[in-house]
């Protein structure tokens, strides 16, 4: 039974920067991926970031290039997403999330509960 636990959620005044954990206990196969997804108030839930967990290739929103990274550590079976130069736009709930495919939520095989981000002034 796989379990994904975000944490590193929070308040930040716009420019800021935030990083979110995700804990995962039980097998998560190699060849699948991992991602970020967010789902702001009244909008649809969208894929941030997402990385293969065996070749870590990675890919990102473009509306999030080149201020979010998106990592996995192996060994500690953790994934992170590094956000800085946060805008209002960002915030939203952000969720962990792992499947075969992590492109569309539809194929997300595993879900986090949430780490809510506010972006504000």
């Amino acid at each position: 039974q796989v379990q994904l636990v975000e944490s590193g959620g929070g308040s930040v005044r716009p420019g800021g920067s935030l990083r979110l954990s995700c804990a995962a206990s039980g097998d998560i196969d190699s060849r699948y991926c991992m991602a970020w997804f967010r789902q702001a108030s009244g909008k649809e839930r969208e894929r941030v970031a997402q990385i293969y967990i065996r070749s870590q290739i990675k890919s990102y929103a473009d509306s999030v290039k080149g201020r979010f990274t998106i990592s996995h550590d192996n060994a500690n079976k953790t994934l992170y997403l590094q956000m800085i130069s946060l805008k209002p736009e960002d915030t939203a709930m952000y969720y962990c999330a792992a499947g075969r495919w992590c492109t569309d939520a539809v194929n997300i095989l595993y879900w986090g509960q949430g780490a809510q981000v506010d972006v504000s002034s």
